[in-house]
């Protein structure tokens, strides 16, 4: 059984009595013989970011179908929460957007990249400019004084028609996750806490509260941007091309309208990294036994579900070295 939870409440008493069985676990099975001559059996619980979240799942799924006997407990709270839960002891995995720090890995910190994702900037497809946008796109100055400073405060004066008064409603997340610093240092080099905006908790709850405005402006993950169904951004909203060549055009390069389009933008380094980055799973310490056996499994056979999940593949250097990492 994979039990999910979307919430943000504190790992409980039987979260924890998990964590201690799939921590007694890891220190008698090697994974390799685990694999090949035993059946795994264990628990294993992961919280953290939500731009994970979905391919986690997945990656859940496809190892309990060849190991029954393994349980999953994984939720989604930011990145933020990913980390604090791993360093903890409360979780095997944190689930973490965003590169560590070095004050993360004095503390036991140990990350592994194993899949690829992007955020992007969001609007309510009802956006009174929305031609305008298509057209031009938006340049990263444009973002920075939106985001950061507050000099741009119309719609207007993004596409550079000073009639046009509507105001932007600018969206930022609350809790502290990978997305919203990685929009931040494409933005200037910033901290989250230096993005302005009304702050609203998760990626899910970012992309609501676009879409229920027509004057909004977001950012989400790829996995929630777009529609995994159809390929298409999610209904309601627009991906707005960000106008990186400053041309004054948003060029066929810059417009991404697809999910196929915005992973291969994001695998060819068309996409700027960031705000493209790594995903990374953290354990306290090297992981060992199940955790670790599980970590091998996604940087193996788990890499075939990438793609289909709307990630993007680490290239063959990245997978080398995450590998390595894990052994």
């Amino acid at each position: 059984m994979i039990v999910l939870m979307t919430g943000f409440a504190t790992v409980t008493t039987l979260v924890l009595n998990a964590c201690q069985s799939a921590a007694t676990l890891a220190t008698t099975q090697a994974p390799n013989a685990a694999l090949k001559e035993e059946p795994l059996s264990g628990t294993i619980v992961i919280s953290g970011a939500f731009a994970l979240y979905p391919i986690m799942t997945r990656w859940a799924e496809e190892f309990q179908k060849i190991h029954p006997d393994v349980q999953f407990d994984i939720s989604a709270g930011g990145a933020g929460k990913g980390m604090t839960d791993a360093l903890a002891g409360a979780v095997d995995i944190g689930m973490v957007s965003r590169s560590v720090k070095a004050e993360e890995e004095a503390q036991g910190a140990y990350a592994v990249a194993v899949t690829k994702d992007a955020v992007f900037p969001v609007v309510n497809a009802n956006n009174p400019v929305l031609a305008d946008l298509l057209a031009k796109g938006i340049t990263q100055e444009t973002l920075i004084k939106i985001y950061i400073t507050g000099e741009i405060t119309t719609w207007g004066q993004v596409i550079d028609k000073p009639e046009v008064t509507d105001e932007i409603h600018v969206f930022t997340r609350s809790d502290a996750a990978g997305a919203p610093e990685m929009w931040a240092k494409f933005l200037g080099d910033k901290q989250q806490e230096d993005l302005l905006g009304l702050g609203v908790n998760a990626d899910p709850g970012l992309l609501e509260a676009v879409l229920k405005d027509p004057l909004g402006i977001g950012y989400n993950n790829l996995g929630y941007a777009f529609d995994l169904a159809s390929g298409n951004p999610v209904n309601g909203v627009v991906i707005a091309p960000i106008d990186l060549n400053q041309d004054g055009l948003a060029d066929d390069s810059e417009r991404i309208e697809t999910m196929p389009e915005a992973i291969e933008a994001v695998a060819t380094g068309k996409y700027p990294s960031p705000p493209a980055r790594p995903l990374n799973v953290v354990t306290k310490e090297k992981p060992t036994g199940l955790v670790q056996t599980f970590i091998q499994w996604i940087l193996s056979d788990g890499q075939a579900f990438v793609g289909e999940a709307g990630y993007v593949q680490l290239t063959a250097e990245q997978l080398a070295e995450s590998i390595e990492k894990v052994k």
